[in-house]
């Protein structure tokens, strides 16, 4: 079985779940069968494109945590307009006459970068009362959804035009929206905004030079080698350390006992045998605890 993250630059107009099915179709043309767990690192909207990390196998177990995982992402707002989705798939609800210069976009992004509170759309997944919240906004109820805290790691101005607006990039952490973030930067101009373009370029260690488009991963279907297009398990723990164990040490670790005397410092590793990962682990005052352990054997064996 497979094991490791395919990373799709999701095309416009497909849902991340479409995108999943998409790689599940392949895997089975390819002969893989049904077996093989796939699950993906954190929805984009259909009307946004990018890097949308798809888990195969062991590292479905990864999957929460690229979930968690920093995104950067670039975007344009559109001033003048605001419709009710934020985005150009909803109907236009508030307008306005005021088109910010350049220079006043610029001054406006530090009031935004750092710890902000921030109102989701009103069209997102997000459950009230037990539904979806666009679920309720296309039927016409009035959602209100409460402010939550987010962080933005990094804001600043890409490409400005006129006519097309402002297109930013930012990092941001987890639960930030993108459409509610351009709606209050349009505000604070005294002005509206709407998205036009989004797309995700980053997404935990994975990069937009990391990503395929939907035709290679169509490829994998009609016979090329899935090898082409499979990043390893440990490309999603790119951003902590290794810890190199003996075999006595991964066999207790696969057992999911605790080592002790570990001269290492605190934190989060990828425990590893050779070069075949054994487990996501935390470490503390010397003891190292499995967080994750992973059924990989050494292929070389």
């Amino acid at each position: 079985m497979p094991h490791g993250w395919i990373i799709l630059d999701k095309p416009i107009g497909l849902g991340s779940t479409q995108a999943v099915a998409a790689v599940k179709r392949n895997l089975r043309e390819a002969g893989y069968g049904k077996k093989v767990k796939v699950g993906h690192g954190g929805t984009l909207d259909p009307l946004a494109s990018g890097v949308l990390p798809i888990a195969l196998g062991e590292a479905t177990k990864l999957a929460g945590r690229m979930l968690d995982a920093t995104k950067t992402y670039l975007f344009t707002v559109r001033f003048g307009t605001q419709t009710d989705t934020l985005d150009l798939e909803g109907k236009v609800v508030a307008e306005s006459d005021v088109q910010p210069s350049q220079a006043e976009v610029e001054a406006v992004l530090a009031r935004f970068t750092g710890p902000i509170e921030q109102v989701p759309p009103a069209y997102s997944a997000l459950k009230v009362d037990g539904e979806r919240a666009y679920d309720l906004a296309r039927a016409g109820v009035e959602v209100e959804l409460k402010s939550r805290s987010v962080t933005i790691h990094e804001l600043g101005l890409d490409a400005f035009d006129a006519q097309e607006g402002a297109t930013l990039a930012a990092k941001v952490s987890k639960g930030t929206y993108i459409r509610s973030l351009a709606r209050d930067i349009a505000l604070a101009l005294g002005s509206r905004g709407t998205v036009t373009m989004l797309r995700r370029i980053q997404a935990g260690p994975f990069e937009a030079s990391q990503a395929i488009p939907l035709d290679k991963l169509n490829e994998t279907g009609k016979g090329a080698p899935l090898e082409q297009i499979l990043l390893p398990l440990e490309a999603g723990l790119d951003d902590i350390p290794a810890i190199d164990l003996d075999p006595e040490q991964a066999r207790a670790v696969r057992q999911g006992r605790v080592l002790t005397g570990m001269p290492h410092e605190d934190g989060l590793y990828c425990a590893k045998e050779g070069t075949v990962p054994v487990a996501l682990v935390e470490l503390s005052d010397g003891n190292v605890r499995v967080s994750r352990g992973f059924n990989l054997i050494d292929v070389a064996e």
